[in-house]
């Protein structure tokens, strides 16, 4: 039955390549890096030879959010192990164009192909990975029963798996249960995680934290941040990595704000994806808000300019804009999109007010809310009312600031134990 469903489902992924082709197409003319080696989405991957087997260890991190952790777990990795060969995988662009940035002589980075049967087998015959580690949800069935019969060792790192994932992998259990079984071992994030990991069939599962704990936010950035802040003439509020929808809640919630209560803050917008920049600004622009973009601002020295609304258009400056903020409201949790990771704005001493969706990081956003680095609130209108007030209430706020920095230093290590294990499961014969 197993093997029928593999075969089933790996003619529907053969089956749907054109839709893929079209999908890139219509990416790259937001993001061109999307039109990028194409060919390797389908494990064409150029003129040169197989690798040499286990000279490579891979890591697989599909969009930035999970780069971001794999170079926490490289970096224990590199301390280690040094001279480390590293294989990086990825699914979108700015996945790709942040791994990039980790990259050292000899490294090698490729797109993951699509699941395809004949895709995969290129790709682990053609790189011969020594282990293949999936960074936080990343399972895909043709991979792993690709991974299992070439043998190489596949880990679930940094591993998460919320209640609505977990009921679609068990109601897809012919497919799902086969691909988590055959996982050589399954790092979870939280005992709950943990525990939905096995019931939808993975094995060797340990609670080994969350990497992203183990953050050190750029200090550069952290500086130029209070710098401006200290110069602003108004405390800042920050929308932090809003999604599509969002913004218009902001405006409501704003647009219902008192002149003189909406005047009393500086705003700033930092949307998640960078294809949104342009259509985050038109949206503000025909509310009637002037925009001062960051691409504008001096990149050293004096204040951003003047504008009702800072829309932060770059990439990898979030240590920066929390630097800059006195509290920031947690995108993707005021939709049903499950929030974003909460840990770099504590570890950069920003106090964050959530959402009610936070189910992507259900144990974080618990954990910061206890230790008081999170206010959980109903909705924007109340997030806005919550961010203003603690904006305006200095000791509050120099409390939350010094809770932020307790809670992120609390729960640091994961990422050396995670570099321990799979540098021991790559010394097992």
């Amino acid at each position: 039955m197993q093997r029928l469903a593999l075969a089933l489902y790996g003619l529907t992924t053969w089956l749907a390549q054109p839709l893929l082709r079209r999908k890139l197409r219509r990416r790259a003319r937001q993001e061109a890096g999307y039109a990028q080696a194409v060919g390797e989405r389908f494990g064409r991957y150029g003129s040169g030879g197989p690798a040499q087997p286990g000279a490579l260890l891979w890591i697989h991190a599909v969009s930035l959010g999970e780069t971001r952790a794999a170079a926490l777990l490289l970096r224990e990795l590199r301390a280690l192990q040094p001279g480390l060969r590293l294989l990086l995988t990825h699914g979108t662009a700015t996945g790709r164009a942040e791994g990039a940035k980790l990259l050292q002589p000899g490294d090698v980075q490729v797109w993951l192909p699509w699941d395809t049967p004949g895709a995969v087998r290129r790709f682990v015959q053609r790189f011969r990975p020594a282990i293949g580690i999936l960074m936080e949800t990343e399972i895909w069935p043709n991979l792993a029963a690709c991974c299992r019969a070439e043998g190489v060792p596949l880990v679930l790192a940094n591993a998460r798996l919320n209640e609505k994932s977990r009921r679609g992998a068990q109601r897809l259990a012919w497919l799902s249960r086969p691909a988590y079984a055959g996982l050589r071992a399954v790092w979870a994030q939280t005992e709950a995680d943990a525990q939905r990991l096995r019931e939808v069939g993975a094995r060797d599962v340990q609670v080994l934290g969350n990497v992203k704990f183990d953050v050190h936010p750029d200090p550069e950035q952290l500086a130029r941040g209070h710098a401006w802040r200290a110069a602003a003439a108004r405390p800042v509020v920050l929308l932090a990595s809003s999604r599509e929808g969002e913004e218009a809640l902001w405006l409501d919630a704003v647009g219902r704000l008192a002149d003189a209560d909406r005047r009393s803050v500086q705003w700033l917008i930092v949307p998640r994806h960078p294809q949104r920049f342009d259509a985050v600004e038109q949206l503000l622009r025909a509310a009637g808000l002037g925009v001062a973009r960051r691409s504008q601002w001096p990149q050293q020295g004096d204040a951003p300019p003047a504008g009702d609304v800072w829309l932060g258009d770059s990439m990898g400056e979030m240590a920066l804009y929390y630097g800059l903020a006195q509290v920031a409201l947690l995108g993707g949790s005021f939709e049903r999109l499950g929030g974003q990771n909460l840990i770099e704005a504590a570890a950069c001493g920003c106090p964050v007010v959530m959402g009610p969706h936070t189910f992507n990081f259900a144990q974080a956003a618990k954990l910061a809310a206890a230790a008081g680095a999170a206010l959980p609130v109903a909705d924007m209108a109340q997030a806005v009312a919550q961010a203003l007030a603690l904006a305006h209430d200095a000791p509050a706020w120099r409390q939350c600031v010094q809770q932020c920095q307790a809670f992120a230093g609390a729960h640091r290590g994961a990422a050396r134990a995670m570099a321990q294990a799979a540098l021991a499961l790559l010394a097992r014969p």
